[in-house]
């Protein structure tokens, strides 16, 4: 595959209205990815059709809107939309997100995530064809729904996928599989289940800061929110980190939030996080696609001495 070196969309210190100039700067500064993400700040799907109209050299992607937050036909001509507002350069990268989005933040339910994502999965790939869909699935059902407008190229759909059913999943029905909060070398066991063929795309947290304790106090609040999520903890535990960040769940579950970060090592921190001066980071991320990763997503973390935009022109891809 041809290297793609991403970027993600909105900006940790700006808003979205404020991030015109650098999105349209991301192009010549050599990146060819804008990827947006969804939890509790900006939507999925309105900084893709900004970034559409602002860069339009960029292909586009979510990562990853849940499936169970929005209806299938909602997100069929959310899909539509983009995939009208950038011809051929728009993925959408769809996911079973997490309980405390789904139901705590969004009244859904969280059931059988990997039948609603396979079952989303097929419906998306019906409907963005043209096709009008009434069918029965495990996790909902379907009447009659057509795309009043159909887009003329469909856009390709990954998958958010971290452990071997899920990335076999994406292997074999979708284009794509995404993942998230990995090593270097954990990235050779992920594409031992997705195969040499399947895109690989992962976001990957950078912090171009020299302070190593200064980073690994922001990072470990990171890690913590994400890793102890029941699917992120198993994603860790399949990978092999099961024992190490034990006692990090224990003083997490027991409500020591103090004791939970502590508990973190420096190795995990380091492995999972990317930080250090540009070119480290820069050689970092090489590693990442040395050891099977296509589309590594950059997420420059705000705090230390390197504003974001100029993080953003030090890890533009050496061209």
């Amino acid at each position: 595959m041809t290297q793609s070196w991403g970027m993600t969309i909105p900006f940790y210190d700006r808003s979205l209205s404020n991030s015109q100039d650098l999105i349209a700067r991301l192009p010549e500064l050599g990146y060819t990815d804008a990827w947006s993400a969804e939890v509790n700040g900006v939507d999925g799907f309105v900084p893709l059709a900004m970034a559409a109209q602002w860069a339009p050299g960029l292909r586009l992607g979510s990562a990853i809107v849940p499936v169970s937050t929005r209806g299938p036909g909602l997100l069929a001509m959310s899909a539509a939309t983009l995939a009208d507002l950038a011809p051929g350069r728009f993925t959408l990268g769809i996911g079973a997100s997490s309980p405390a989005i789904v139901e705590r933040w969004n009244a859904g339910t969280f059931a059988k995530p990997y039948a609603r994502t396979r079952d989303t999965l097929r419906f998306l790939k019906r409907a963005l064809a043209g096709e009008k869909v009434s069918e029965t699935y495990e996790t909902f059902e379907i009447k009659g729904f057509k795309l009043e407008r159909a887009p003329k190229t469909p856009p390709k759909i990954v998958l958010a996928a971290l452990r071997p059913r899920m990335l076999r999943l994406a292997a074999e029905e979708a284009d794509g599989a995404i993942t998230n909060w990995l090593s270097p070398d954990d990235v050779r066991k992920v594409r031992a289940e997705v195969g040499p063929d399947t895109e690989l795309i992962a976001r990957l947290f950078v912090c171009v800061d020299e302070d190593v304790e200064r980073v690994r106090e922001t990072a470990r609040w990171m890690l913590a929110s994400y890793l102890t999520v029941p699917v992120y903890a198993a994603f860790h535990d399949w990978l092999g980190r099961g024992e190490v960040l034990r006692p990090m769940h224990e003083a997490w579950a027991a409500g020591d939030r103090r004791a939970a970060l502590k508990a973190i090592p420096d190795e995990v921190v380091d492995s999972l996080v990317v930080h250090g001066d540009a070119a480290t980071c820069r050689a970092r991320i090489k590693e990442y696609v040395a050891n099977g990763l296509d589309t590594p997503v950059l997420a420059p973390i705000p705090g230390g001495d390197v504003p974001i935009d100029q993080a953003v022109r030090d890890l533009a891809p050496e061209r």
